[in-house]
Parts: C-alpha cells; sequence; structure tokens
C-alpha cells in the first residue's frame, strides 16, 4: 500500500471511531484525549502529504494510527480495531532522504530510551497491570521490528514502526498504565 491509500486507510478507519465509555465516567477523559490524537494526527499527516513532506506524513499516519489502535485496544474507543503498519510502502523520495534518514534514526533512538523511561503504573493483581505488559511489549516488538528494518536499509518501514510503537507508550501513559520513571520529555504528558 502506498502513502496515499495509507491516508485513505487512516481517514476510514477513523470515521467512524466514537469513545466507548460513557460521559461524566472517569475514563470519559482518557478516550478523548486518545481519540483527540488520533484526530490530530491524522490532520498533521494530510497536511504533511499535501505539503509533499512525505516523511512527516508517513510518521504521522503511523503514530496517529498507533494512538487509535490502542485506543481500541484499552476498550476506550469503538469500534475495536488493528492496523499495525506492516503493509506501507512510504515511496519516499530521493529528495527527502536525508530526512527520511535523520528522523528514522532519531526516532529509533526516543523509541528505545522511552521503553526505558517507563514502568507499569498498576499493582501486579490488577488487569491493567497485564494490559501494561501487553502495550509494553507492542511497543518493544515495533522497536524490535524497526531496528530490523533499518539495519536492512528500509528506512520508510522502519520508521513506520517506531512511530507506531511509540503512539502505543504515550496512550498507555495518557490511560494509567505506566508511570513515567526517566525523562518526562520523550512522552506526550
Amino acid at each position: 500500500m502506498n502513502l496515499d491509500d495509507y491516508a485513505a486507510l487512516y481517514g476510514e478507519a477513523l470515521s467512524p471511531v466514537r469513545t466507548a465509555v460513557p460521559e461524566g465516567t472517569l475514563l470519559c477523559r482518557a478516550a478523548g484525549e486518545v481519540l483527540e490524537m488520533a484526530i490530530a494526527y491524522h490532520s498533521d499527516g494530510l497536511a504533511f502529504l499535501r505539503g509533499g513532506d512525505r516523511v512527516n506524513a508517513l510518521a504521522a499516519f503511523a503514530y496517529g494510527f498507533g494512538w487509535l489502535d490502542a485506543g481500541s485496544r484499552l476498550g476506550l474507543l469503538a469500534p475495536s480495531s488493528a492496523h499495525p503498519p506492516d503493509t506501507v510502502a512510504a515511496c519516499i523520495p530521493e529528495s527527502q532522504a536525508a530526512r527520511l534518514e535523520e528522523k528514522t534514526h532519531r526516532y529509533r533512538r526516543m523509541l528505545d530510551a522511552a521503553l526505558g523511561a517507563v514502568e507499569a503504573a498498576a499493582d501486579e493483581a490488577s488487569p491493567l497491570h497485564a494490559g501494561a505488559g501487553e502495550f509494553y511489549s507492542t511497543a518493544r516488538t515495533r522497536y524490535a521490528e524497526g531496528v530490523e528494518y533499518l539495519d536492512a536499509g528500509d528506512l520508510a518501514a522502519a520508521l513506520a514502526r517506531f512511530s507506531y510503537g511509540y503512539a502505543w507508550l504515550d496512550a498507555g501513559i495518557r490511560a494509567g498504565l505506566f508511570r513515567i520513571t526517566g525523562e518526562r520529555g520523550l512522552f506526550t504528558v
């Protein structure tokens, strides 16, 4: 799937989404924030794409999809969805190769640092503790995949995975699954 199709898929996935928790409940705010992030990164990605910045468009779409999928997995958003960045081929032009290389390596470093800067916030007996483990595993898996793609020279695939995995950590923090134990500036809190 090319980047334009990825953008269209994101729009289609986002259009029916609604918060799945009742107004006035404690999780309603978290649901609203997660949905707001998914909407904002779709909008940002489209703006980047229209402006010809395919590197930032790819990162924005993958990050936004991560928020959408994490919110769905938490039960904060409905309908349930999963859109890992397995099929996107960004087709980054040679003129943006240096930007792609810089951003991909930077996101690798940032996600690696972020993975070391969180811990489960809930008690071990809580289902939310297991949820933190799942979210951490998703981010760690996408990081490992990103490293493999980076080592193979596919920077666009690597960037998409680093961005997607990072969103799962950020969404997990917003939903209370994680506590930040390291640099707070690595997260959107």
